[in-house]
């Protein structure tokens, strides 16, 4: 009996001794703080690694984390300043400082964190308009984390990084807004459009009007190589005419006409004048009665030769006086019947003759009219 008590007795002191040692040694992991208290009162702080306290008076109260902590809250409805209201959701990024302030000055600190950024996000949203709230999330951040981190100080948290998951209007509210996008886009679609079709119109000007002033350029080259081919084809018909002219001059200077031949020529050319299909009445000069006297005075007397030059003059066969005299005689005779058919509807010759006006005479009476 002695034996079985001394060894349940020691048996129970090693289980107590075991006991004793589990409770004095504590092991802190790494970023972490424990919070020893010694009968209820807070006594120090431990650190990462093995740590002894002394069992039955001290205790382990929290094991602080120190790492940097997430945390995100649910959507909270907040009014614009524009009586709108939107839901907004929310993440804290934040680390614990002071351990030792993180358990006795808040109970719970991430509710803490909760509800202040709850009240911290009206206060902020309230003061701006929808629209304002939706482009500025960065002035949100920076306003809504500086709020927090004040707060936390003393809660010995250090709030790093506040992000805004989402900003969601009323349905209507989203609905009007794509309305209004599309309306913008369409906006930007036309006026697009227009300055596409504003560019293809004065690109098409621009094109049309190099083209006339092309077009131009080659009407202009065009007319001035006609008007010098015009210019160059008078200029060779001039001399052309020049040199007939000169020609026929020569020739008439040549084959040196009496006074008789150019009357008798003079008559020839009196029928052409009333042949027109028109005429009703034709002038019939003065110089008329002297060529028909000298005519009359001299037909079947008219020499074979007037007198004139040999030169240039190629006859084939030689003229005999009498036969040339008689066809002298019939072309007079011929001559005066035209004049007289010509001039017999407006014209009433006089009795009396008078000799033909001399090439030379200078002084040319004007011409009667009937």
């Amino acid at each position: 009996m002695i034996a079985s008590a001394a060894l349940i007795a020691a048996v129970l002191f090693l289980v107590l001794a075991i006991a004793v040692v589990a409770m004095s040694f504590k092991i802190v992991p790494q970023q972490r703080a424990g919070i020893v208290e010694r009968l209820g009162k807070y006594r120090t702080t431990l650190d990462s690694g093995p740590h002894l306290i002394v069992p039955f008076i001290d205790r382990l109260r929290y094991m602080i984390d120190q790492r940097e902590q997430v945390v995100s809250f649910p959507p909270q409805d907040v009014i614009t300043e524009d009586n709108l209201t939107v839901s907004i959701d929310t993440v804290i990024y934040f680390t614990v400082n002071n351990p030792v302030s993180a358990t006795y000055e808040i109970v719970n600190y991430i509710e803490a964190i909760h509800q202040l950024t709850m009240t911290t996000l009206r206060n902020i949203i309230g003061g701006m308009s929808l629209e304002h709230a939706l482009t500025g999330r960065d002035q949100i951040n920076r306003t809504l984390g500086a709020e927090l981190d004040a707060a936390t100080t003393r809660w010995g948290i250090k709030v790093n990084r506040v992000e805004l998951k989402s900003i969601d209007p009323p349905a209507t509210i989203i609905d009007a807004m794509e309305k209004q996008m599309r309306a913008e886009r369409d906006r930007r679609a036309v006026i697009l459009t227009a300055e596409g079709q504003r560019q293809s119109a004065i690109l098409t000007a621009e094109g049309e009007k190099q083209s006339q002033i092309l077009t131009a350029e080659g009407e202009k080259q065009a007319a001035i190589l006609s008007a010098e081919g015009q210019k160059q084809a008078d200029i060779l018909r001039a001399q052309g005419e020049g040199r007939a002219i000169e020609t026929v001059f020569q020739a008439i200077h040549d084959g040196n006409p009496d006074q008789k031949l150019l009357s008798y020529q003079y008559l020839q050319t009196l029928p052409k004048i009333a042949n027109g299909n028109n005429a009703s009445t034709w002038i019939v000069p003065a110089e008329l009665t002297k060529a028909l006297g000298t005519l009359g005075g001299t037909i079947g007397t008219i020499p074979v030769d007037g007198g004139g030059s040999k030169n240039r003059i190629d006859l084939d066969e030689p003229v005999e006086g009498a036969s040339s005299s008689v066809d002298t005689s019939e072309a007079v005779e011929a001559a005066l019947q035209a004049a007289k058919q010509a001039e017999n509807p407006a014209v009433t010759l006089d009795d009396d003759i008078v000799p033909p006006p001399s090439i030379d005479d200078e002084d040319t009476p004007p011409a009667s009219a009937t």
